[in-house]
C-alpha cells in the first residue's frame, strides 16, 4: 500500500487543505496514516496552548539584584587578575639580563640593565640601557584566559538565573492559567489479558471515552520486530477494523471512527504486525478484552 506523503499529512493535520476523495479513502483504511495525522494534530494543539506565553511579566527585583552582585564580583576578580598580570614574575629589578628576546619585529639581543629603586641612571654604569621586550609565558596567558572564562561563566549563570526567575514568576503570577482539564467520561471499558502464547505478565486496560477516543494502557508486552496495532473485532462475525498503532510508550489515545457501534465491535485486540505493507490482521494477537459498560 502506498502511504500518503509526510508533508501532505502535516497539511491535513493543520487544516491547511482538505483531503480529496482518494486521500479520504486511504485515511479510512490505513491506520498508520490516520495515527500520524492524529499525532500531528496533538502537537499542533500543544503549540496553540503556549501562544499566551509571549507576554511575560518582569522578573522579581531580587533576581536583578542577584545578577548585579554577581557581575560586580566578576569585575572585581578581573581587576585583581589584571593587577597580577602587570607584575612579571622572575624579572627582578636591578638585575642584568644577557638573554635573547623574541619580538614581533625580529630578535633583540645584547645585555640590558634595569635600574633598581633608588638608583639613578648615572649609577647604572658599564652597560647601555635599552628598552627590552618582555614576552608573556604560556602560563600567564592561560591565567588571563581563565580569568575571562570565569567572568563569562558568571555572566551566563546570572542570565540563566534570570530566566528561571521569569518562569517561576509566570507560574505564580499569571492570572489566566487554564484550569485542569475535566476528567473524561468513560462509556465502556475492558481489562486486557495475555492471549494465545503471549507471556502471562502482559496486560492492559482499554477505555472508550465519550469524546470518541479509545485510551489504552499496556504493560509487559513482548518485544516484536515490527509494531503493535489495535483492533476492534465483532465476535459474532469476526469482522474487524484497525483503530491505530501503539507508540513506544505504555499509553495511547486513539480516535475512533464516527458512530462506531462498540456493542457490536466489542472486542479490543492488540496484535504484533510486520512492516510488510499488509493492512490485514497478522493473526498474532498479544492482548484481548471485551468492552462492557
Amino acid at each position: 500500500m502506498q502511504h500518503l506523503d509526510h508533508d501532505r499529512l502535516v497539511f491535513l493535520a493543520l487544516g491547511e487543505s482538505e483531503a480529496d476523495n482518494a486521500e479520504s479513502t486511504h485515511l479510512g483504511t490505513c491506520a498508520l496514516c490516520r495515527a500520524e495525522v492524529a499525532t500531528f494534530q496533538q502537537v499542533a494543539g500543544l503549540g496553540t496552548e503556549t501562544q499566551g506565553l509571549a507576554d511575560l511579566p518582569d522578573p522579581p527585583e531580587h533576581i536583578w539584584q542577584g545578577i548585579a552582585a554577581q557581575v560586580r564580583a566578576a569585575e572585581a576578580q578581573q581587576a585583581q587578575a589584571e593587577t597580577r598580570w602587570q607584575q612579571v614574575p622572575g624579572q627582578g629589578v636591578g638585575t642584568l639580563t644577557g638573554q635573547t628576546n623574541d619580538t614581533p619585529f625580529g630578535r633583540a639581543t645584547g645585555t640590558t640593565a634595569t635600574p633598581s629603586a633608588g638608583t639613578t641612571g648615572e649609577q647604572a654604569t658599564g652597560t647601555t640601557a635599552r628598552p627590552t621586550v618582555t614576552r608573556l609565558d604560556s602560563a600567564r596567558r592561560s591565567r588571563r584566559g581563565s580569568g575571562w572564562s570565569r567572568w563569562a561563566a558568571t555572566a551566563v549563570t546570572a542570565a540563566a538565573a534570570a530566566a528561571v526567575g521569569v518562569l517561576g514568576t509566570v507560574s505564580v503570577l499569571r492570572p489566566d492559567d487554564p484550569t485542569p482539564a475535566p476528567t473524561q467520561v468513560v462509556v465502556a471499558s475492558a481489562p486486557l489479558a495475555a492471549y494465545g502464547s503471549t507471556p502471562p505478565a502482559a496486560k492492559g486496560d482499554a477505555r472508550v471515552l465519550r469524546d470518541g477516543q479509545l485510551h489504552l494502557h499496556v504493560a509487559n508486552l513482548p518485544r516484536v520486530p515490527g509494531y503493535y496495532e489495535v483492533w476492534l473485532i465483532n465476535p459474532t462475525t469476526m469482522e474487524m477494523f484497525s483503530v491505530g498503532t501503539l507508540g513506544g510508550g505504555s499509553d495511547a489515545l486513539l480516535p475512533l471512527p464516527p458512530n462506531v457501534d462498540i456493542t457490536s465491535y466489542s472486542v479490543v485486540d492488540v496484535s504484533a504486525e510486520q512492516y510488510d505493507n499488509n493492512t490485514r490482521h497478522s493473526g498474532d494477537s498479544l492482548l484481548r478484552g471485551t468492552l462492557t459498560g
